[in-house]
């Protein structure tokens, strides 16, 4: 009954945005007062539930997607984006531009939050498919794949790390194994993906990004505008890495991970770019602002749709979906490795939320690795490569997408919920490979 409900839920959402052409933020609100009740919590606790799922999804994202945006803007209207363009059409071509977003996007979601890494390139996938004619969402489906595979299957993510903990697994030995498997999913749910995606037309929000073309002098050097580009991603890196390192005692530490944290090195991004791409290029400090302030004018209706999906997904969670699919979980009788993406995908479905699914899957099949033998860093791939399963109206990632982007549902399930679905099950293909050998 549980999981009746949930679908129900799903195609009223579907019904009011399609048939009825409501806004998707009040149809999300509707839907997850319709689907709590429908569950059996009080009203009083189907609001509150709504609140917090609001709340907790938009703490820390109003901050990384408002800093993010306001880099974004700097980084597209002084010409940087044009300038990093240019560099990587003259390296890959025309042709190969998809490659480039791939290698882009990989390089920095090993380091980035998935939702601070697509804030950062966003402004460079507007600015390359404006300069060369391409599709935006053809060119903007490889740098998804990259940052989602980076998100699911490799530390330091917060996902894999966690459950890497819960399992008992090597940090080091899940990235290797998790590096392996992640390049042939990268290729297949990009570029090869993207080919089929060229048709799509898409409509994103006007004054998200001001897509313009500057002339040489106008532009910033190669140089200064990669290295403003990728200032969250080297503090990102470097705290990372060091934090790898440095025993756990080290009074650095707690410097390091403040550096790292997305929003600060977000927040010093922003304070960097406004001298490098502003003041140091003649623009004053009153030019400076204006354009960090019509930034955020473009973001206002996709936080509330991100916060509509967080709502839902903490209905789900709430109303006890998700316990349901545990004890039905246990239940099964399957491979290791199979039974922990099984469980974590049925989660992810319902919930949304791809370290919710992660964390509750790896608590359920926590006992079989004693059991069975099962390699524990295979099981944490297994887990996040499930926790990405068929992304959809209750993740606020597939949101996220979408209004970026500006697609329609129909669109935005046959571009980005099949992406993340690829990624998903080539990610248990190759643990199954991968388990043959090690």
């Amino acid at each position: 009954m549980p999981l009746l409900i949930v679908a129900l839920g799903i195609l009223l959402l579907l019904l009011l945005m399609l048939v009825f052409k409501l806004n998707a933020f009040l149809s999300l609100i509707l839907v997850s007062l319709v689907v709590g009740i429908a569950e059996g919590m009080p009203a009083s606790a189907v609001i509150t539930s709504i609140q917090n799922g609001v709340g907790s999804t938009l703490g820390s994202l109003a901050l990384i997607i408002g800093f993010g945006a306001m880099l974004g803007n700097l980084v597209a209207e002084s010409g940087a984006a044009q300038r990093i363009t240019y560099s990587l059409i003259n390296k890959f071509g025309i042709k190969n531009i998809h490659w480039a977003m791939v290698i882009t996007g990989f390089v920095v979601g090993i380091p980035l939050f998935y939702n601070a890494g697509f804030v950062i390139l966003i402004p460079i996938v507007f600015t390359l498919a404006a300069s060369t004619g391409l599709p935006l969402v053809y060119v903007g489906i490889p740098m998804a794949a990259a940052l989602s595979v980076t998100h699911g299957f490799l530390p330091p993510h917060p996902g894999p790390s966690a459950i890497a903990v819960i399992y008992k697994a090597d940090i080091g030995l899940t990235l290797v194994y998790g590096t392996i498997i992640a390049i042939p999913t990268i290729i297949l749910a990009g570029p090869v993906f993207s080919k089929f995606l060229k048709n799509i037309n898409s409509n994103p929000p006007k004054g998200l990004f001001v897509v313009k073309e500057y002339t040489d002098d106008q532009m910033p050097s190669y140089g200064v505008s990669l290295f403003t580009a990728l200032v969250p991603v080297l503090l990102m890196a470097i705290s990372a890495s060091i934090n790898f390192f440095l025993p756990q005692d080290s009074p650095a530490r707690p410097v390091f991970s403040f550096l790292g944290d997305p929003v600060i090195a977000l927040l010093i991004s922003v304070l960097v770019a406004i001298v490098t791409l502003g003041l140091n290029r003649g623009k004053s400090m009153t030019e400076v602002m204006q354009i960090i302030t019509s930034s955020i004018s473009g973001i206002a209706m996709i936080l509330l749709i991100i916060g509509g999906g967080g709502a839902l997904k903490q209905v789900l969670v709430d109303s006890g979906v998700g316990n349901y699919i545990a004890d039905l979980g246990k239940e099964a009788q399957f491979s290791p490795l199979v039974l922990a993406w099984s469980v974590t995908a049925l989660l992810r479905i319902c919930l949304g939320s791809a370290t919710v699914a992660g964390l509750t899957a790896a608590g359920i099949v926590l006992p079989v690795i004693a059991t069975s033998g099962a390699n524990p860093e295979l099981m944490v791939l297994a887990t996040g490569a499930g926790s990405l399963m068929l992304s959809h109206v209750n993740d606020p990632g597939f949101w996220m997408f979408k209004e970026y982007f500006g697609l329609t549902l129909p669109q935005t399930l046959s571009s980005w919920s099949v992406m993340e679905t690829i990624v998903s099950v080539m990610g248990l293909l190759g643990v199954l490979v991968l388990d043959a050998f090690v």
